[in-house]
């Protein structure tokens, strides 16, 4: 039998990270302050870099920093020493995608090297060649079929990690510079504004409007490959990645977990596949999910093109902070409106699921009220079953 496969997840901040990690994921990666391709997230200091690394090997677990951008003759004087302080901090691997930040990395540090995505490897020559440079392991392009993937791996002695879930992009592998053109904002140093996700007017060659029915737009699906974890198992992927380090802990919390489940009864011999695992990703995400590339059919089910409708998900009510053993009370953070009667369900990482009626609802003064409405709000509810700091409770549809 193979041996269990890394469960990488994103990170945006130190809660996610917690967040990930608790949930069930091995490892996490993130953007330290530059050389990253994510500019409007939060993004970590090296101070905040240190704690990851601390949290996650006191978990058995680790974290790798993402300095994947494509450096410009400016970036590259000051490369070296970023890199020699971010080893410092304890981190165990870097994840690049320009060749000088490979060679300064072997040349300066000893940290483990793993080749972006962004790199766009495809093929086992590709590979090939980056292992023999000193990269460790290698984070295939998303435009990878299973066939592609299983030739790598037969014939190239590195490690592969490849994408599960999460979202996709209009171009190669990320290597996309419509933002550049349109908003002077470059996608390949942390600039990215979706324009993909952009509505388009049509003209013909005479610029007169192509009528539709809606307006076009580039816009992919996201990937999901949560039926396919099995074979991907047996194929020998050593790590499976979740894209979304500007998503919510609530998203985060949720995707892994399902993930972490699916992994994990493929070793124990149980069911790896469920419908109530695909209805809680497609419940948890605003956009429709296929397995994109994978089967090597990528085409018209794989893309919007006229347009689609994004709702902003509510079902995220609260954070449970801590559990009161004695009175039997949660307290809770809100994230969303919810009022007592509500029918939800408490999820976590060392329990199952538990549903639940909202019966009385207090508030920091002790106060009895029915609706929970204000951001973040404090409120205690009585709870019979033990829930743990870091659980969360969601509607039920």
């Amino acid at each position: 039998m193979r041996s269990k496969p890394e469960l990488l997840a994103p990170a945006g901040d130190l809660e996610r990270l917690k967040v990930a990690l608790l949930y069930g994921a091995d490892a996490v990666y993130f953007g330290g302050p530059a050389f990253g391709l994510r500019a409007n997230a939060i993004n970590f200091t090296l101070e905040e870099m240190k704690e990851a690394a601390s949290f996650a090997h006191q978990l058995g677990k680790k974290v790798y920093v993402t300095v994947n951008i494509v450096l410009h003759n400016k970036e590259a004087k000051e490369l070296i020493t970023y890199l020699e302080q971010i080893e410092e901090t304890g981190i165990d691997a870097i994840i690049v995608s320009d060749p000088y930040v490979i060679e300064m990395a072997k040349k300066y540090t000893h940290l483990e090297i793993h080749l972006s995505t962004q790199q766009s490897t495809l093929n086992y020559e590709a590979a090939s060649f980056f292992q023999k440079e000193g990269v460790s392991r290698i984070v295939l392009g998303r435009e990878c079929t299973k066939e592609e993937i299983e030739e790598i791996i037969d014939k190239v002695p590195v490690e592969i990690e490849v994408f599960i879930h999460g979202a996709m992009c209009a171009g190669y592998s990320g290597r996309c510079v419509l933002s550049n053109f349109l908003t002077d904002r470059d996608a390949n140093r942390g600039g990215c504004s979706q324009i993909c996700r952009w509505d388009f007017k049509l003209l013909d060659e005479e610029n007169h409007p192509i009528e539709g029915e809606r307006d076009f737009t580039l816009c992919s699906k996201d990937l999901s490959l949560l039926k396919y974890i099995p074979e991907m198992i047996e194929m020998g992927i050593h790590s499976f990645k979740i894209e979304g380090r500007m998503r919510s802990i609530y998203y985060i919390a949720t995707v892994v977990s399902i993930y972490r489940k699916v992994i994990d009864n493929y070793f124990l011999k149980k069911n790896t596949y469920d419908d109530a695992y695909e209805k809680v990703l497609r419940e948890v995400a605003n956009r429709d999910s296929v397995p994109q590339f994978f089967h090597g059919s990528y085409g018209e089910d794989c893309s919007y093109y006229n347009g689609r409708e994004e709702v902003s998900n509510q079902d995220f009510l609260g954070l449970v902070l801590s559990y009161d053993e004695k009175n039997k009370e949660a307290l809770v953070e809100q994230r969303n409106y919810f009022k007592k009667g509500d029918h939800v369900e408490i999820f976590g990482p060392n329990h199952e699921v538990i549903p639940y009626q909202v019966s009385d609802i207090f508030d920091e003064e002790g106060n009895l009220i029915e609706i929970v409405r204000h951001p973040k709000q404090l409120v205690r509810i009585p709870i019979s079953q033990r829930v743990e700091m870091y659980d969360m409770i969601r509607i039920v549809k």
